[in-house]
């Protein structure tokens, strides 16, 4: 199968550190429900919408909104050494948090982070308005 090919560049999407974490958890609480004879869940709902994302993304790694610098968190400065960040919207208010990598070669949409919109907020330094 041909890879995808964004701006002449084949596509890579790579799932790593939490992200990973939260996504290898989803699966096997999805293949558990499935086993149980669970066929539509949240669990499944947002599985499925994440990897929806993901095949958009191999697609057009430019697909989600762009973060401004001046707001991406430190932390992902410190772990993943990001100059970029872009986000995702996801069903029930979830985001996937990625970064853009390129070399002469390949691009790669890395993804960081699947968060639920309070824990998104709270990384982001968004205030709740009462």
């Amino acid at each position: 199968m041909q890879p995808k090919l964004f701006k002449g560049k084949p596509v890579r999407v790579v799932i790593t550190g939490r992200a990973l974490e939260s996504f290898e958890e989803l699966n096997k609480i999805t293949q558990d429900e499935t086993v149980k004879g669970i066929t539509n869940s949240e669990y499944q709902t947002l599985f499925n919408s994440i990897k929806e994302k993901i095949d958009f993304l191999k697609e057009n790694p430019q697909y989600g909104t762009h973060i401004s610098k001046n707001k991406i968190p430190k932390e992902y400065v410190n772990l993943y050494g990001v100059t970029n960040l872009w986000k995702l919207n996801l069903s029930g208010a979830w985001r996937m948090i990625y970064t853009i990598r390129g070399t002469k070669i390949e691009i790669v949409s890395l993804i960081l982070d699947i968060l639920n919109h309070k824990n998104y907020s709270k990384k982001f330094g968004y205030r709740k308005h009462t």
